[in-house]
């Protein structure tokens, strides 16, 4: 078990970095939507952590032609998937697995997907039972509830359907089977999601429109999409422990540089904005996601209430929970009872290391309260979480950190420490 060991900076920084991961959600999808075409795909800055290697691997094991050229990886697909020979493996990615459970629900053949420990703990009926509902054959653990799943492909049913859960996972498996129905299919949610299947598939061809009700209508493909020729983006949820960091220390100031600026990405930054650190985004233009650089200054925190657009903040609310606990006066997170079944309880994960920190709190079913002030040096537990991790180091340039298991920083932050230590 890899242990992390932060000391706290004790000076100001003024840095601009330009060697964050790539998007993770928009890698994973990279490798995915290449097989909806019949060209070969060019993509630049892949990121090549382990989470999307693994889904990269299992896009080779369907039969694609991987090249990888300097920062390009082409991937050319092939004409009909190969009924793969042996199981899928997701590693630590719910992104993997919940969007190949909608790819794969309408494929001639038997898949069989896995993961890590971890992630054959997290709940999968919230995929699995939307996609059998429209004809789709999967089982697995607990009636399909947890992995390995088995989905043997089968003619899929247009459907019209109203998620109870705000996920981006639900929605892009829903998607993806959609576009294999039997005709064109409509899908709400109650609050939008992150929107990249949406904003890539139609840049590849496909036809999905909002309509005046608030229903997704996916047309389904008759016949190949458009490859991709993109460059992976800066991933905003990485950059955004960076962005803290610059926001906690004094005198301090981060530029980030080609990160997406996709609205559903950047809520946390509005939110550190809202708490009184000084944010600025500088737009370029793209075809596939809206780019450009965001510029983050130290500024006094003060306490602040999150309650909407929970779905876009879902990976970023550990960080801001240590903005939180130095700002001035209470925060409040609610609303937020999906923090619950991620790579960690996030909730659970939070207060409980928030305490060993001598950070007072209380906590809800949904959420938590956070009295703001300090915040100590104590020994975490990462609960094999990547974000709480990652926050927890970043908690540690105030104060010293001694951070347990943290192996799992690789699946999505592979170069998370060295730049963490040009801060120094």
């Amino acid at each position: 078990m890899e242990t992390l060991n932060i000391k706290k900076i004790g000076k100001s920084f003024d840095i601009t970095i330009d060697t964050i991961s790539s998007d993770k959600s928009i890698s994973h999808r990279c490798a995915m939507f290449s097989l909806f075409s019949n060209k070969t795909s060019y993509i630049k800055n892949y990121l090549t952590a382990e989470d999307t290697l693994n889904t990269l691997s299992i896009v080779e094991q369907l039969g694609a032609k991987i090249k990888r050229d300097g920062s390009y990886i082409e991937i050319t697909p092939p004409i009909k998937l190969t009924e793969p020979e042996d199981v899928l493996d997701c590693g630590n990615s719910g992104t993997a697995i919940r969007l190949f459970c909608g790819l794969f629900a309408s494929v001639d053949g038997a898949f069989t997907l896995t993961g890590d420990k971890y992630l054959r703990a997290r709940p999968m009926k919230r995929v699995a039972n939307p996609l059998r509902s429209i004809g789709a054959k999967i089982d697995g653990r607990d009636d399909g509830n947890k992995a390995p799943l088995f989905i043997r492909g089968n003619k899929l049913k247009a459907f019209k359907y109203q998620s109870p859960v705000n996920s981006a996972q639900v929605k892009s498996a829903m998607i993806l089977a959609a576009l294999k129905a039997e005709d064109t299919c409509k899908y709400k949610e109650e609050e939008l999601t992150r929107d990249h299947t949406e904003r890539m598939l139609n840049g590849m061809g496909a036809n999905i429109k909002l309509d005046e009700e608030g229903f997704i209508n996916i047309k389904p493909l008759n016949d190949y999409l458009k490859p991709l020729d993109i460059t992976v983006p800066t991933d905003p949820s990485s950059a955004f422990f960076f962005a803290v960091a610059a926001a906690i220390n004094l005198n301090s100031k981060v530029t980030i540089k080609n990160v997406t600026l996709n609205p559903t990405r950047i809520e946390a930054y509005k939110i550190l904005e809202k708490m009184g650190a000084k944010v600025e985004y500088i737009e370029k233009e793209n075809i596939y996601e809206p780019i450009g650089d965001i510029i983050v200054e130290h500024n006094e925190l003060k306490g602040v209430d999150v309650n909407e657009n929970i779905s876009w903040l879902i990976d970023e609310l550990p960080a801001l929970s240590i903005a939180m606990s130095l700002a001035k006066g209470n925060s409040k997170v609610s609303n937020a009872k999906e923090l619950r079944v991620k790579e960690s309880d996030r909730i659970s994960s939070v207060i409980e290391n928030l305490k060993l920190c001598g950070v007072e709190y209380t906590e809800f079913e949904d959420g938590y309260e956070i009295v703001g002030g300090s915040i100590n040096k104590a020994t975490i537990n990462s609960y094999g979480d990547h974000r709480i991790a990652m926050s927890f180091a970043i908690a540690g340039t105030i104060c010293d950190m001694d951070i347990e298991d943290t192996q799992c920083i690789q699946t999505s932050f592979p170069n998370f420490k060295e730049i963490l230590d040009t801060l120094y």
